[in-house]
């Protein structure tokens, strides 16, 4: 009796081992290709959403800039007399003058830096509008950047080339929070001097 009642028992585990092991693949494979499905498809919702942004867009020599800013003095014919050159780069580049001048003290140094900016951009007149819009908060941002200067680095090409970046990075930073856009591509010195 003790025979009979151990070789049935392994038939039939044998048997539903197999069905829950069908049962199992055939739930692994559909809720895969469930996951593949919601991913491809919720990948190209978003991604259309993000292209669709209004986000500044590359100005090419030659088109024109629906953001411009306008002429001082509103004079339509002041505002077509600037002509792009045919060489160079393929996208325009607008500047943005920063109103007042820089000053600062250097990192672990009793020296003053003094500095009158400015910046370009090769996006459209948003990002103007945005940099005149924020300069309270650029201001702030580049005033921390200067005071995390080393004085050594005032006195050198690569080291002037690398406040630039800094600056530049300092300035998007802050565009970026504000705006979610940066845009910015370099910054310029207008004077230097250190003191």
């Amino acid at each position: 009796m003790s025979d009979e009642d151990e070789q049935p028992v392994p038939e039939k585990k044998g048997k539903k081992g197999l069905m829950i092991k069908l049962l199992l693949a055939l739930v692994l494979v559909g809720a895969g290709g469930g996951g593949t499905y919601a991913f491809v498809f919720a990948g190209k919702s978003d991604k259309p959403e993000a292209k669709a942004r209004d986000e500044p867009k590359l100005v090419k020599k030659g088109e024109e800039d629906p953001y411009a800013p306008k002429a001082e003095g509103g004079d339509a014919a002041a505002e077509g007399a600037e002509v792009d050159g045919e060489g160079g780069s393929l996208y325009r580049t607008s500047y943005y003058r920063f109103s007042e001048d820089f000053t600062s003290n250097l990192k672990n140094s009793s020296a003053l830096m003094q500095l009158s900016l400015a910046c370009s951009t090769r996006r459209d007149g948003r990002v103007l509008m945005w940099l005149k819009k924020h300069e309270l908060a650029i201001r702030s941002e580049i005033l921390v950047v200067l005071a995390d200067t080393p004085e050594e680095d005032a006195y050198t090409p690569q080291g002037k080339e690398h406040l630039q970046q800094r600056l530049a990075a300092a300035i998007n930073k802050v565009l970026l929070q504000t705006e979610g856009f940066g845009g910015v591509d370099r910054v310029y010195f207008k004077s230097f001097l250190v003191q």
